[in-house]
């Protein structure tokens, strides 16, 4: 077997691009792996290109925290003078219970972009954030992205709060669901007294394999591993057939990534390797 292509960010690294404006874009082999394994902080940017690191995008929540073999969203609240907290307090202070918690909503994309491919990352939800924002709901997730070629056209899949598992896909702006099935997680979600039924301090594996079809068709399948077994169990798949979901399946190469809703999450050995 060929061995994984290996790459990480220490704090140095991340450092070193501090008064930079531009990070050069990597070259990325397949497979590729990326474990976490230096400790450093990366500030959210205002675009991919003005990421300070060449292999990660934090497009929103604040900071990506690399510590001890794992990537992190932010634990627990910012300090009241942390800019960023200033900043979302301004900019979208519901979502982020007035600036204090940005990593309720947090977007962490590739600085590679990937056409049929297959994504992994093992998930840690620590706590939930229970927010009084009216988008903290039933819908929030563990999420792997697809096909990501901006903030409005993406596919995505995961686990829902609510414990079924979810295929979606945004196409200009507009959210489409391909797939939803049920109980993944066991429960009865309640917005109050059960608002996620997703395990605390267990691993979740994602699994997402996206892959061109003919006639201009996407298909997608999503897997789970519960507790870091190495046994993927399929649970959910569709196919975007380019007609039903909002018009043109997105067949173009695109970026991957993690998003988290409302969680303090970490999560190791992100993986994604051509198929």
């Amino acid at each position: 077997m060929k061995k994984p292509y290996l790459l990480v960010v220490p704090l140095l690294y991340i450092s070193m691009f501090a008064n930079s404006a531009v990070a050069a874009e990597p070259k990325i082999a397949s497979p590729f792996l990326y474990t976490f394994d230096s400790t450093g902080s990366l500030p959210e940017a205002g675009s991919l290109l003005e990421s300070w690191s060449p292999y990660w995008w934090v497009n929103s929540g604040a900071y990506l925290k690399i510590s001890n073999g794992r990537g992190s969203t932010l634990q627990d609240a910012l300090p009241f003078t942390d800019p960023w907290r200033m900043l979302y307090a301004k900019n979208n202070p519901i979502d982020t219970d007035n600036g204090y918690r940005p990593q309720n909503i947090f977007r962490l994309i590739s600085r590679s972009s990937w056409e049929n491919a297959r994504q992994e990352v093992y998930f840690v939800v620590k706590k939930d954030n229970l927010s009084a924002s009216p988008n903290r709901n039933s819908s929030n997730a563990l999420l792997l992205f697809s096909r990501y070629q901006d903030g409005k056209n993406l596919y995505y899949a995961g686990v829902r709060v609510d414990g079924s598992a979810i295929i979606k896909k945004k196409i200009n702006g507009t959210y489409h669901t391909l797939a939803q099935t049920k109980a993944v997680y066991s429960g009865i979600y309640n917005h109050t007294s059960n608002p996620s039924l997703l395990p605390k301090n267990k691993w979740i594996g994602l699994r997402l394999e996206t892959k061109n079809l003919d006639n201009g068709r996407v298909e997608l399948r999503l897997y789970v591993d519960k507790g870091w077994q190495g046994k993927w169990v399929l649970v959910a798949q569709a196919i975007d057939d380019g007609e039903k979901y909002g018009g043109s399946a997105i067949t173009k190469e695109g970026y991957a990534g993690i998003r988290t809703d409302f969680m303090d999450v970490e999560f190791e050995n992100f993986r994604i390797r051509n198929i």
